[in-house]
């Protein structure tokens, strides 16, 4: 067991101590009341961060100006006194924790949410909209410019006097201050445009408003996008330059990366390595010798360390980690590195739920980011057994969960091996990070004596009658989605094909290491022919082309997973062929209809992936068992309907109703059988 001592070292920057190395960043969560002002269930889920040993809390940003200043569904406010009884009940109980505290202060601009400005237009350094597509926003005036640098020390003044231990100016992610500092926004004329001197001039005059708001002894971070990682944005030395212009009153430097139109590599996508942006932080440490912040995917305690002891920065950014796994600290310190729920950056309950669904913030492998644990404390009152057939991630959760609360589970999975389909996806390179959820749960179920696993052993009804279960979850899983078009089957069934499901993938994949020089077609662009694509584009075939029926490609997808296949795409000239069907399948090549016209699309390797459908061979059988047996029966996850891992995890989670239900049922049972005694 490594200690990784580096991470439990504290650190003292001015006023604030901090107990460790982990900070949690600030993360739009939507949970905020439509006024602005905090609720219970928001200040909770932050208590379970803080509970969870997490050195440094930053709550999530907090609007300066409102309207004009708003992002988000729902945003916190600090543009008032009226917010401070709230903000100063959320420092309470944080510090009640050890933890410490900072606030994110910060302008939309450009950014802001429309719904909110009541008509009016948004406000920005130039008229440039903050992503492709939004709203044109008008240059703001000079004397507005310095309304708002006022407004940004009023709020840290508040900050300050509300409990924070620090307060962080964002000046990165295509928002305000990031739109007067890139010359992707800003093409302003006068002092605040062209020169990288003047482009710097609003967040200098922010930085020292700030300061003089909360005095010489108080630490003001910095949040910024170190490189936009977009043609024509300003690269990492042209950050170095810039901040030489305002950096002098700040205490530290949270070193974060893009803009809305590279959002893959700010709100990072799965395949991109842990502690991948750290090169950024180093320089920026390097050329500053101020205590620096780095983040990117990192979950790995080990890399977590080795990013402290080679100086690369001083502290480490936790974001969606700390979702997924709000005791990532305790656990780490307590030894059970082997029990972290890590987050698998699939950016559906966080990113996606919040910035383009408009929904409150959730997690795939995290059923419960408010409450966590709290369930156990619901523990059966009677002796109940459980059957779970399937070993998915659907199944491991919802036997885990089950068997936490006193439920006797007993799991049959057919395969030699659990995990499902998240376990066979994650064979595939760019999607490794999935099996960590797999790899979790494994290790959360041999925690739990009253939960038996048996692995090579298909389950029938007759098993279950003997063990006489309370309740039987049925979580077979999907199977591969496979219509009756022209030559497919014949092809599937050739000794020497071609042709290949999904499966014939994920399940032999030294059979697909050849790259070079290879033509790859892929039938279906969902996400997991978008996978296929992934695969082969990323590792330079010769080609790739993708046919779906749909006018786009990844309507179901993630924001943040759709982007970075779009930039795949483009990147690698993926030849794309939409509203577009397959009418036939060849020996080497498909047949597709486009606009009318048949085209034949020749291929060295072609799949078939058209997405998958529920598969439940037992389940009319179990609805007998139950009418017979007084058992019941639940089907979940995708043996239910093929989705996401995320919506399997949350109906597994929900497995408590049925079994609290149950229990009820069995101590209402048990009362009417003693009156008659």
């Amino acid at each position: 067991m490594e200690n990784y001592e580096a991470i439990f070292e504290p650190l003292t920057v001015k006023r604030m101590t901090l107990k460790n190395r982990v900070i949690m960043p600030p993360m739009g969560t939507n949970f905020a009341n439509m006024d602005g002002s905090f609720n219970n269930e928001h200040i909770t889920y932050y208590e379970q961060r803080a509970k969870g040993g997490t050195g440094l809390i930053t709550l999530e940003n907090a609007c300066i100006d409102y309207p004009m200043g708003t992002n988000g569904t729902t945003q916190l406010r600090i543009d008032n006194d009226q917010y401070l009884p709230g903000l100063w009940k959320f420092n309470e109980v944080m510090h009640s924790y050890g933890a410490c505290t900072s606030v994110q202060i910060n302008h939309a601009g450009a950014s802001a949410y429309g719904l909110r400005l009541e008509g009016k237009q948004a406000v920005s350094a130039s008229n440039i909209p903050s992503k492709k597509g939004n709203a044109v926003p008008r240059p703001l005036l000079k004397e507005e410019i310095l309304e708002i640098v006022k407004k940004y020390g009023e709020a840290a003044n508040r900050a300050q006097r509300a409990g924070f231990d620090c307060v962080e100016i964002h000046a990165g992610h295509s928002y305000l201050v990031s739109q007067f500092l890139s010359p992707l926004y800003n093409q302003r004329t006068d002092e605040f445009g062209g020169s990288p001197e003047n482009r710097s001039r609003f967040a200098k005059l922010i930085v020292e408003e700030v300061r003089r708001a909360v005095g010489p002894h108080y630490p003001i971070c910095l949040r910024f996008s170190a490189d936009e990682l977009l043609e024509g944005g300003n690269t990492l030395e042209d950050t170095l330059d810039l901040l030489t212009y305002f950096v002098e009153e700040i205490d530290i430097l949270n070193v974060s990366a893009a803009l809305n139109d590279s959002i893959q590599y700010q709100i990072d996508q799965m395949n991109l390595a842990d502690g991948w942006r750290s090169y950024m932080a180093k320089a920026v440490k390097e050329k500053f010798g101020k205590v620096t912040i780095t983040s990117g995917n990192i979950r790995s305690p080990k890399i977590a360390n080795d990013i402290l002891l080679k100086g690369d920065a001083d502290l480490l950014a936790m974001g969606r980690g700390l979702i997924a796994e709000p005791n990532w600290v305790n656990k780490v310190k307590n030894g059970e590195e082997q029990l972290l729920r890590k987050c698998i950056s699939c950016n559906i309950g966080c990113a996606d739920h919040r910035i383009a669904k408009s929904r409150p913030l959730r997690c795939t492998v995290n059923p419960d980011v408010i409450y966590e644990d709290a369930y156990k404390e619901h523990q059966v009152k009677n002796h109940l057994k459980m059957v779970v057939i399937g070993g998915g991630t659907a199944a491991l959760e919802a036997a885990t969960t089950a068997a936490e609360v006193g439920v006797e589970v007993i799991v049959f999975e057919a395969k030699a091996y659990l995990g499902g389909l998240a376990h066979e996806i994650a064979r595939l390179p760019d999607k490794r990070r999935i099996d960590d959820y797999v790899l979790y749960l494994k290790e959360r179920a041999k925690q739990l004596p009253n939960l038996t696993i048996h692995l090579q052993t298909k389950a029938t009804v007759e098993m279950i009658e003997k063990i006489k279960p309370d309740i039987v979850v049925n979580a077979t899983g999907a199977k591969p989605l496979l219509p009756p078009i022209k030559g497919l089957q014949e092809q599937l069934a050739n000794p020497n094909r071609k042709v290949f499901s999904i499966f014939d993938l994920l399940n032999n994949m030294e059979n697909f290491q050849e790259f070079t020089g290879k033509r790859i077609a892929v039938i279906g662009g969902g996400a997991v022919g978008l996978d296929v694509v992934e695969y082969y584009a990323e590792r330079h075939a010769k080609s790739v082309s993708i046919v779906e029926m749909q006018p786009t490609l990844g309507k179901d997808l993630d924001m943040i997973t759709r982007i970075s296949m779009m930039d795949i795409i483009q990147r690698h000239g993926v030849a794309t062929y939409t509203e577009t069907a397959l009418t036939q399948v060849n020996e080497a090549s498909f047949t597709v209809m486009q606009q009318g016209e048949e085209v034949d699309i020749p291929f060295d390797l072609g799949f078939v992936c058209l997405g998958m459908k529920a598969d439940h061979p037992l389940m009319e059988p179990l609805m007998d068992y139950q009418k017979e047996s007084g058992a019941t029966v639940v089907n979940l996850g995708d043996s239910k309907v093929a989705r996401r891992i995320y919506e399997g995890t949350k109906e597994a989670r929900d497995i408590l109703t049925t079994v609290h239900q149950v229990d009820r049922e069995k101590s209402r049972q048990s009362l009417k059988h003693y009156s008659y005694q």
